[in-house]
């Protein structure tokens, strides 16, 4: 079904900020939303922030909203999260995924379809 590629993680102190790329290629359908994920260590999967490829409609989770801004670049197929004012609480593996399900709960993990191998993004308090 393709692949995405995530980069732009690493360490970086409280206050701090990143930003995350994900670079999908040979996808075989034209995503109708890509999202972040992220897993916390020890926690379970959960949604961060997720964007409409063709209309741009955007939807973050309460926990990010005014701190993070997700985007893409639909000619060079890369979504992009920009994480401000990082907190040691946004510490996790994070993943990108794209679904094709039209009309699906895009909040949800369950209904992407293609995921990215994560990178890792650790705040430092």
């Amino acid at each position: 079904q393709g692949q995405l590629v995530e980069s732009g993680g690493g360490l970086v102190q409280a206050g701090g900020s990143l930003n995350l790329s994900c670079a999908a290629s040979g996808l075989t359908f034209s995503p109708y939303f890509m999202g972040w994920f992220r897993q916390p260590p020890g926690k379970e999967r959960e949604f961060v922030s997720t964007i409409g490829w063709m209309r741009g409609t955007t939807y973050y989770a309460d926990s990010v909203k005014g701190r993070f801004t997700i985007s893409r670049d639909n000619a060079e197929n890369t979504l992009y999260l920009q994480m401000n004012s990082l907190k040691s609480d946004d510490t996790a593996t994070y993943y990108c995924a794209a679904t094709r399900q039209v009309g699906a709960i895009v909040r949800s993990d369950k209904n992407y379809d293609v995921w990215g191998q994560g990178t890792q993004v650790t705040v430092s308090s």
